[in-house]
């Protein structure tokens, strides 16, 4: 099968052109499923910061609620609380020694 040059040019043309445009569509397919990979990422980690802020809220409330809380007397309770520890636990010390 014999082609003239001519023929083999516009062939190699035709194969070249549609290489490249293929190659140009998976281009562009792979960009747009990059950004959307971007878009879909920047989302969740958005989602996940407003999840962590709104549980450390709610822990904080749980530990200290906002109204009418005596800090001082609150202060005094802790410390209070801890010097009992403290014996507790030089009574501990002292009976295993």
């Amino acid at each position: 099968m014999s082609q003239s040059p001519l023929e083999a040019f516009f062939l190699g043309r035709a194969t070249a052109t549609l290489l490249r445009d293929q190659a140009q569509h998976l281009f562009v397919e792979f960009l747009s499923q990059l950004g959307r990979f971007d878009a879909e990422q920047q989302q969740r980690l958005h989602q996940f910061m407003e999840e962590v802020q709104a549980r450390a809220r709610q822990e904080a409330e749980m530990v200290v609620p906002r109204s009418g809380v005596d800090w001082q007397a609150l202060i005094d309770d802790l410390r209070a609380e801890i010097a009992a520890l403290r014996t507790e636990l030089q009574r501990y010390r002292n009976r295993e020694s």
